[in-house]
């Protein structure tokens, strides 16, 4: 088993790995729209999606993975208005690649958070 950190603060607070990869299967941690490089969250949803993707592509490759192998998606929003914000990004980073996906309306732990992205990759 090999684990994953991008260095966020909350990996190191809520004691979690970005990425836990286990031989051919790679589980990404729920991210959300921070760009981490500056610790900055857009107030755009979309652009919060477009960064969620950059993470997770960003981790997947450091693990050898692909957006390719992305098998499922998990989607939660804080207000079901923001499906159609948020849509062009999931065509963008998965239009090709089309898994099996969920979407859940909920609240997240910050209130600047509109959008987080958990992903399932398979290499197999």
């Amino acid at each position: 088993m090999h684990r994953i950190t991008t260095g966020s603060p909350f990996e190191e607070a809520l004691a979690y790995s970005r990425a836990i990869v286990r031989g051919d299967w790679c589980f990404v941690s729920g991210v959300t729209g921070y760009d981490y490089a500056r610790m900055a969250m857009p107030e755009d949803a979309l652009d919060q999606a477009r960064n969620c993707f950059t993470t997770i592509f960003a981790v997947l490759a450091e693990a050898g993975f692909t957006p390719g192998d992305i098998v499922r998606v998990q989607y939660t929003i804080t207000d079901a208005e923001l499906v159609d914000r948020i849509a062009p990004a999931l065509r963008e980073a998965l239009g090709d690649v089309r898994p099996a996906a969920t979407m859940v309306v909920a609240g997240l732990i910050r209130p600047e958070m509109k959008v987080e992205i958990e992903v399932t990759a398979f290499r197999g």
